[in-house]
């Protein structure tokens, strides 16, 4: 067997064209420009490049992109002071602060400030905790990411053994609700799971969201399973560069998979595209507008 690979990049390119073909609707029948706001405090250059790749996308897909970049030694107060000033801007409905924080700023209450109807991580305890009962909310972008990949393999993910790897309030924890929500049978594994192993090779539906590199073998995986690879981590090559790799084993997957995400070019070309539809969704809720079709 030879897994089918499920292409990132043509699935997000597709939901970034009908991001902007909604957003040019919305434009021109309630004169609305959605505005997607990124904080980014410090200078660490994965995040830099990430930020600069987020407002290229955002301006592509017709909406305003504002960048805030503020030094490392940034307070905590002047911090809030800047989400304040954002919740209050009738031009910006989505706010993105882009994490890790440096040392010393409270991650928690920075996430606790930002407007819930602005909330475009679905990360603020308002949103989760909407999610987590089942009530409509934004939804952080990755997990999402992850369903909708799923999907373009089953028709429906109904009943399915979905086995996660990995408990994070950024994946693991949202990915059980949704999956709920999509009528799968869902299990969350993670480091104090016994027989890890042994409960993997129980999916149809494997998501691994761990951050430990390869650290699902090809042994683990169900013959004929899905398995979405969350995980994005830079090792030693023989040319010195390093290379990125997920946290499945790929190539031993292949043989064993029915069908896999690659990495790069899996998940991580799914999270900005749900961002710009999360920021879409934003603004129409805030104007009072039906939830767009994307």
């Amino acid at each position: 067997m030879t897994a089918t690979i499920i292409d990132g990049k043509i699935i997000a390119a597709d939901l970034r064209a009908r991001v902007a073909d909604e957003v040019a609707r919305v434009k021109r029948e309630h004169h609305l420009t959605p505005g997607l706001a990124v904080v980014l405090v410090g200078h660490d250059p994965a995040s830099e490049v990430y930020v600069r790749t987020k407002a290229k996308q955002t301006e592509s897909a017709g909406m305003a992109s504002f960048e805030h970049k503020l030094p490392a030694e940034t307070s905590l107060n002047d911090l809030l002071s800047v989400i304040a000033a954002l919740n209050s801007d009738p031009a910006v409905h989505g706010i993105l602060v882009q994490l890790p924080l440096p040392k010393g700023l409270d991650s928690q209450k920075v996430i606790d400030a930002i407007d819930p109807a602005k909330d475009v991580d679905g990360l603020n305890p308002v949103n989760a905790g909407r999610l987590a009962t089942g009530l409509p909310a934004l939804t952080p972008c990755t997990p999402l990411g992850c369903i909708i990949l799923a999907k373009t393999v089953y028709a429906s993910l109904e009943g399915l053994n979905a086995v996660i790897i990995g408990r994070s309030n950024l994946v693991g924890r949202p990915l059980v609700q949704l999956l709920l929500n999509e009528n799968a049978t869902v299990t969350i594994a993670h480091s104090r799971t016994r027989d890890l192993a042994n409960v993997c090779r129980q999916a149809d539906l494997l998501l691994a969201a761990v951050g430990k590199p390869e650290m699902v073998k090809a042994d683990w995986i169900k013959p004929g399973a899905t398995v979405i690879d969350v995980g994005i981590n830079r090792i030693s090559s023989a040319d010195g560069k390093g290379r990125l790799v997920g946290d499945v084993d790929f190539q031993g997957a292949l043989n064993v998979a029915g069908a896999i995400t690659p990495v790069p070019g899996g998940v991580g070309q799914m999270t900005v595209a749900c961002l710009l539809g999360n920021t879409l969704r934003a603004a129409c809720a805030i104007r009072g507008i039906v939830e767009p079709k994307v």
